[in-house]
């Protein structure tokens, strides 16, 4: 009888985080809710601003540089960055829009 107790004694009581794959998944879940989902939707956000993208829009490349849109294509934008300078630069380049299709400023994306 007193090995039994013991032997109950020494064993963990059961309980849901004592099974260290039930641990995982929460951790896991905990994550994915923390840090994965909201970047996620930040990038879904930003993919359906550059396909709105109109010319005449201020945006700003992901290099820090300030442009107006000239010209739309479907895979690249023909960008004003001064006076005499176009240039074009792919869709995936742009950070974000700065104005809108009627100019009036967009706010920052938190």
């Amino acid at each position: 009888m007193t090995a039994f107790l013991a032997q109950a004694a020494a064993q963990p009581a059961p309980g849901l985080l004592a099974n260290p794959m039930v641990f995982l998944i929460l951790m896991f879940a905990i994550f994915y809710f923390i840090a994965i989902r909201p970047q996620q939707r930040r990038e879904k956000e930003r993919k359906a601003q550059i396909a709105a993208l109109r010319a005449g829009q201020s945006i700003l490349f992901c290099g820090g540089m300030i442009g107006v849109v000239e010209e739309v294509h479907e895979n690249s934008f023909i960008v004003r960055t001064a006076k005499q300078t176009l240039v074009e630069i792919a869709r995936g380049a742009v950070e974000r829009a700065l104005t809108d299709a009627n100019g009036t400023p967009t706010p920052a994306s938190k």
